[in-house]
Formats: C-alpha cells, sequence, structure tokens
C-alpha cells in the first residue's frame, strides 16, 4: 500500500523540521517530505491539524515471552506498544529463560517477525541468567540481533564484571543498560527511604543506593571508554553525576520513565498502598521529580523509556511487601509526556520528539527514529489536543498493574504506521 500523509504538522528532529508538510510512502518507506506533493495512485490520509513524526521508539520494554505469556505476549505487547504510538521497542532480557544466548535471542527475533506488530530488538544478557557471575554469549548474540546488554531487574554486583563487559561491548559498538542498585544499601527495601516510608511502616531503599552504582560504573566507563547507560534514572544526584559525566567527555547516556517525572513517593500513602506504586527503581521525593523534570528540559536526560513491567492480577494484588516491583508503561507513556512536560510548557515538541526518536535510535544504533528519504515507513501521528481519561480496562496489554487509573490527559497518539502498514489508527 502506498500512502500519502497529507497536511500534518511534521516534526522530525533528526531533519531540523517543524513546519506543515506531506509525507509520501512507497513500498514500506518514506520517499519523500514535502509542500503539496501530489497522490499520484496513493491513498490519502488527511492529518490536518495532527503532528506526523518518526516512529516513536521505546527503549526499555519487558515483553515477558518467553516464560511468562500469562502476563504479556508478542501479540498483546505489541498492539500496547501500537496503541501507545511506539513503532519500535526493545525488549529486557530477564525472561524465562534468560536471554542469554544465542538461541533465545533467535527464538525472540523469529517469534517478534511472525506475531508482533511492532519492531522489536531483543537486548541480551551482561551475565549468564542475570546472576552476575560469569559473562553471557555476548558476541553470539550480537550475530543474532541484540542491539545492547542489560542484566535489568538485577544489577551487575561485581565491577570486575562490569569491567569486562564494557571492555568487551567495545568491539561491537553497543551499549550496557545498568540497573543501578547497590543491594546490600537498599536491602530489601520495597519503596523510597524517607518521611512516608517512616509515616507507612515499610522498608525503604535510599537513594543513595542507586547513586552509589551510577557512580561506580561512571568511573568504570571512563577507564574502559566503554558505552554505558543508565536506566531509569530516579534520584538527583544520580542526575547531577551523569551531567558531570557528560561534561567530561564520558559515553554515558541516561533515561527518565513516566512514573518517576510524573510521581513521588506520597503516591504510595495517597493510594493506601496500592501496589501500582511499587517499582523499583521507588518512586522518589518530590526534590528528586523536579530534578527529572530539569534534566528533561536542560538535554541531560538523553529519553523517555516506560520500563513496562506487566504483572498478572494475582501477583500484584498482594500485601505492598510482598508483591513484585513494576507498572505498565506503553499506552500511557506518550499521553503523560504531552500532558505533563509539553502541556505544561516544559518542553517543546522538537524536544519531546527527539526523546522518543532520535536519542532512542542513536544510543541503540537503530537507522530509524527519522523520516529521511529512503528509510522504513515508521510513523507516529499525535493529535495534542485529544482528551484521555485513562481506563486500565481498555489496555491491549494483558495486564492491568499500573497506577494511573481515572487520569485525565491531555494529547495522545492516533495513528502508528510501521513499514508503511498501520498498526494502530484511533483517529475516530
Amino acid at each position: 500500500m502506498n500512502w500519502l500523509l497529507k497536511g500534518g504538522r511534521v516534526v522530525d528532529p533528526a531533519a531540523r523540521l517543524d513546519a506543515v508538510r506531506d509525507v509520501l510512502v512507497r513500498d514500506g518507506k518514506i520517499v519523500r517530505v514535502g509542500e503539496s506533493i501530489p497522490a499520484d495512485n496513493s491513498r490519502v490520509l488527511d492529518l490536518k491539524g495532527k503532528v506526523v513524526a518518526p516512529g516513536f521508539i521505546d527503549m526499555h520494554v519487558h515483553l515477558r515471552e518467553p516464560g511468562r505469556e500469562d502476563e504479556e505476549t508478542m501479540e498483546s505487547g505489541g498492539a500496547a506498544a501500537a496503541a501507545g504510538g511506539f513503532t519500535s521497542i526493545a525488549v529486557m532480557p530477564n525472561t524465562d529463560p534468560w536471554n542469554d544466548s544465542q538461541s533465545v535471542t533467535e527464538y525472540i527475533v523469529s517469534q517478534a517477525r511472525s506475531r508482533c506488530p511492532v519492531n522489536v530488538y531483543p537486548i541480551g544478557c551482561v551475565s549468564k541468567q542475570g546472576k552476575g557471575e560469569e559473562l553471557a554469549e555476548i558476541g553470539d548474540m550480537v550475530k543474532s540481533g541484540i542491539v545492547a546488554i542489560s542484566d535489568d531487574g538485577h544489577p551487575v554486583a561485581s565491577a570486575h564484571l562490569m569491567r569486562m563487559a564494557l571492555e568487551y561491548t567495545r568491539i561491537f559498538g553497543i551499549p550496557v543498560i545498568d540497573h543501578c542498585e547497590e543491594r546490600s544499601l537498599s536491602c530489601g527495601g520495597v519503596m523510597h527511604e524517607g518521611f512516608h516510608s517512616t509515616l507507612l511502616g515499610l522498608k525503604g531503599a535510599p537513594a543513595a543506593s542507586e547513586e552509589i552504582l551510577v557512580a561506580r560504573d561512571l568511573i568504570l566507563a571512563e577507564m574502559t571508554g566503554g558505552r554505558i547507560h543508565i536506566a531509569h534514572l530516579s534520584t538527583r544526584r544520580s542526575l547531577e553525576k551523569v551531567r558531570e559525566a557528560k561534561a567530561r567527555g564520558i559515553a554515558v547516556t541516561c533515561e527518565v520513565t513516566p512514573h518517576h517525572f510524573s510521581l513521588t513517593d506520597a503516591a504510595v500513602a495517597e493510594s493506601h498502598y496500592d501496589t501500582n506504586t511499587k517499582m523499583n527503581p521507588p518512586l522518589r521525593e518530590e526534590s528528586d521529580r523536579q530534578a527529572m523534570l530539569q534534566g528533561l528540559a536542560d538535554g541531560t536526560v538523553d529519553a523517555i523509556a516506560s520500563d513496562h513491567a506487566p504483572h498478572n492480577r494475582i501477583e500484584k494484588e498482594m500485601e505492598f511487601d510482598q508483591a513484585p516491583f513494576g507498572i505498565l508503561g506503553l499506552e500511557t507513556s506518550v499521553s503523560l509526556a504531552l500532558d505533563r512536560l509539553f502541556h505544561a510548557g516544559l518542553l517543546d515538541l522538537t524536544r519531546l520528539v527527539g526523546l522518543y526518536t532520535t536519542s532512542p535510535a542513536r544510543i541503540l544504533g537503530l537507522e530509524r527514529g527519522t523520516l529521511a528519504a529512503g528509510v522504513p515507513a515508521d510513523i507516529t501521528v499525535l493529535d495534542l489536543e485529544k482528551s484521555v481519561s485513562v481506563d486500565q480496562g481498555g489496555f491491549r496489554s494483558k495486564s492491568r498493574n499500573a497506577p494511573y487509573q481515572g487520569w485525565k490527559l491531555r494529547g495522545a497518539p492516533v495513528l502508528t504506521m510501521v513499514g508503511g502498514r498501520i498498526a494502530f489508527d484511533g483517529r475516530s
């Protein structure tokens, strides 16, 4: 199918373009972006009043397949991604079995190609089974398609192993995605350590448990020349360390989640121990949230990533300290960013689109995140004024664990095109 996307406001940070243009798509690829392009034999999509952007990329997603298909599958996670405006997702390796070998990577790639409506980029393990003891089969996994390594869900506890990972990945030019948590300090904490954890009688994880590993791994990145990406950064001091490291030329990038820029640890108390406010790293204090907003505005933060972590209802309906960490994010991320960052006046549209496109594509080495001629026609269309009322019951995901039920948000993705094929159309 050939398409002419007509009259939308095209925002492409890679091309420094923000103007009303037409976008011509043929045979699954972008052919041209310009003014008054004739339709010829193309099917026309009238997008006047909408924003046409490169396909959004979520670089931090847990799909749960293989192993926990009761929580998420290629089909359900892909549908959630498409409805959330994402054309590409990078999936973490803490599946069952862990993605620590060529065979598991090849399984994920093959299943994604045949069953998932969006592009899936696997992330391999740093260590075998994520145990932090021995490097995984990184070279073989790279040959099969991984775009990064991470033991996400677990920190790489050994500085020696992290050093080896950073040195080894230089050969392949891929980043190490770092879950920063010093577990001898977080020590079973189930929320941020502070006023609210004391009030609620819940064991807290101090901000320093994240900051210690951020500091360690920035030192190791500087020593090795390896490339490190700090996942779900959540504290003010972690952000300061990344900002300082960037100024010194260390190869570091970082991401922030929508829940860390939109919620604080007060939400745990206000929700009366709702386990949908339990995530790792935990929701922090207001000063930390403000720091995330500042980092998003001043360019220190490179990407917004959902850390989409589905859990089934039975597992989440447990006592707070027994429930698993994590919440959904694919279907709320973009609307939260539009409402809380763009409409709040903190980010302009070019910066916001870049956080979902140009930056994650650069970090992961993907030839996407732009509307340049010749690239696959991955496109996200936004309605900046669409009113959204979050309804967990309507999620495409197989799980329902999210803390935003009933939130009113302004702005939403309304159409997602993947390789020239419409994967989601919510314009009506």
